[in-house]
């Protein structure tokens, strides 16, 4: 049986991050990637020189293309840019209740260039979110969707990642990602259920990784397509995610961020990942 997901996503044209990390990631996992585009972006490692969106009208009739085809068992949806898109989108897949949706709210790129416009935030957290099988922001972008101040320790993190179960999430990826705590880098996780774990893994001496965010909600889609619970796809992502930063370390690809650099078929147990509390 051939498990399928579908990136709704922007383009990143150095291939870090976008819908070409979405795709490579579905790849390692043996899942068949789809996609649907809702920007093309000149960027690569250093930064964002332009963005150019798709109109609303044909991001539709892109996924509706795929939707009404291919079976999709799981759909990921990264940057969105205005709301417009957000209407669409949100829009099309209430069509399509049963598949399940992981969100990575992209709001600003890896160099901190904008990728959402700002009155774009309420679109997103009034009728994306509460639609979505599991959302996975950074800190800053908890941040932004609560308008509080980024959360500065772990204590912190699990109680925004709360805060955004109260307003609608149906389960919540918090990921602190270049916000260090202690040297350490903390995920809060909270499922559907209401159960809250923590993992934390050591910072690697990486500078600024790119597609961080966007492999670990492709490999979250990637385990839900298929078959996986939640939390088990949640888990084999992070692991994932951790050995893809570890490759990166010893790579050199472009002269600015650090793009991840993917281990095939959904990675290898490590001894050094995640460790759940």
């Amino acid at each position: 049986m051939t498990h399928i997901a579908l990136s709704i996503a922007g383009s990143d044209p150095s291939g870090g991050a976008g819908i070409q990390a979405d795709l490579k990631t579905f790849a390692a996992f043996d899942v068949h990637g789809a996609a649907a585009l809702t920007a093309l972006t000149a960027q690569n490692t250093r930064g964002v020189f332009g963005v150019h969106g798709v109109p609303p009208d044909f991001i539709e009739a892109q996924i509706r293309a795929v939707l009404g085809d291919l079976a999709v068992d799981a759909i990921k949806i990264g940057m969105l840019g205005d709301v417009a898109t957000i209407e669409t989108v949100a829009k099309v897949l209430a069509d399509y209740p049963e598949i399940p949706i992981v969100l990575d709210p992209v709001m600003v790129a890896a160099g901190g260039d904008p990728l959402l416009a700002e009155d774009a935030v309420s679109a997103l957290r009034e009728r994306l979110i509460p639609r979505a099988t599991i959302v996975t922001p950074n800190a800053h972008e908890a941040a932004l969707l609560l308008g509080r101040p980024k959360a500065a320790s772990a204590d912190q993190l699990r109680e925004q990642a709360q805060s955004l179960v109260s307003a609608g999430a149906r389960a919540v990826l918090l990921k602190s990602g270049r916000v260090p705590f202690d040297a350490r880098i903390v995920d809060v996780f909270i499922g559907a259920d209401g159960h809250c774990s923590m993992a934390e893994t050591p910072r690697l001496r990486i500078d600024s990784p790119h597609g961080g965010g966007c492999t670990l909600s492709s490999a979250i889609a990637a385990g839900l397509a298929g078959g996986q619970p939640l939390p088990l796809a949640v888990a084999h992502a992070q692991r994932f995610v951790w050995e893809a930063l570890e490759r990166a370390q010893h790579h050199k690809i472009g002269g600015g961020s650090t793009p991840l650099v993917l281990p095939p078929r959904g990675g290898s147990p490590s001894s050094t990942g995640p460790s759940q509390s």
